[in-house]
C-alpha cells in the first residue's frame, strides 16, 4: 500500500513524517481557483478534495491520497499568498486591525482505495491566531526576510515571526497546513501494521 502526499509543501512534508516515514509526494498542479459563493470552510474543503481526486485518479493500486489546503480568515475576508511587497504587508496591517486576530483554516482530504474499498474523508479544522502589535518597522523586517511571499496571510506560524503570535487556539499542526491530529484518526487503521 502506497501513501501519496497529494502537495510539495515542505511544511506538511514534515509534519505527516511525524506519523508516517515512508511516503511519496506527487504535487497537484490543479489551479487553486476560489469559487464565488461558498464560505472560507467550503473552499479549503473543496481544493483539498480536488488536489487528493487529482493525484487518485493518476495513481493505481492500494493507495492512501493526502491532499490539504489552507488559507487564513478575517470578517469574511479570505488572504491567499501575496502578489508582491507592498501586497504582503497590507495583508499583516490588515490582520493586525481591530482585535488583532483571524483564523486559520486547513481542508483535509484523505481518499483511501484497499483491496478495491474506495472512501472519502473531507474535513476541516480552524485555528484563531492572536496577533501583538507590531510597529511599520517590524512589518517591513518581516516582508525583508523573504518568507512572507510563499505563504497564506503572509506569514508562518513555524518560523520567525513567531514572536508576534501572542497565542492560538486549536491544533498547532492545523495552522501550519496540516492537521495530523485529524489526519491519524482517519488513517490509523492502515498504518497501524506497518
Amino acid at each position: 500500500m502506497k501513501i501519496i502526499l497529494a502537495s510539495s509543501s515542505p511544511r506538511r512534508k514534515e509534519l505527516l513524517k511525524l506519523i508516517v516515514p515512508e511516503f511519496e509526494t506527487i504535487a497537484s498542479n490543479i489551479e487553486e481557483k476560489l469559487k464565488e459563493g461558498i464560505t472560507p470552510k467550503e473552499q479549503v474543503s473543496r481544493l483539498a478534495y480536488i488536489k487528493a481526486k487529482d493525484i487518485y485518479e493518476k495513481t493505481k493500486g492500494d493507495r492512501i491520497i493526502i491532499g490539504a489546503d489552507t488559507l487564513v480568515t478575517k470578517n469574511g475576508k479570505i488572504y491567499g499568498k501575496p502578489t508582491d511587497r507592498n501586497n504582503a504587508k497590507q495583508i499583516i496591517q490588515e490582520l493586525l486591525e481591530g482585535d488583532r486576530t483571524h483564523s486559520i483554516i486547513t481542508g483535509l482530504c484523505v481518499i483511501t482505495d484497499i483491496n478495491g474499498e474506495y472512501k472519502e474523508n473531507n474535513i476541516t479544522d480552524e485555528v484563531k491566531v492572536f496577533f501583538k502589535n507590531m510597529s511599520d518597522n517590524e512589518i517591513d523586517k518581516w516582508i525583508d526576510t523573504g518568507n512572507a511571499m510563499d505563504k497564506a496571510g503572509a506569514y508562518g506560524i513555524q518560523n520567525e515571526f513567531c514572536v508576534f503570535v501572542e497565542k492560538i487556539e486549536g491544533n498547532y499542526t492545523t495552522a501550519i497546513g496540516l492537521p495530523t491530529h485529524k489526519l491519524y484518526d482517519i488513517i490509523k487503521e492502515y498504518i497501524s501494521n506497518k
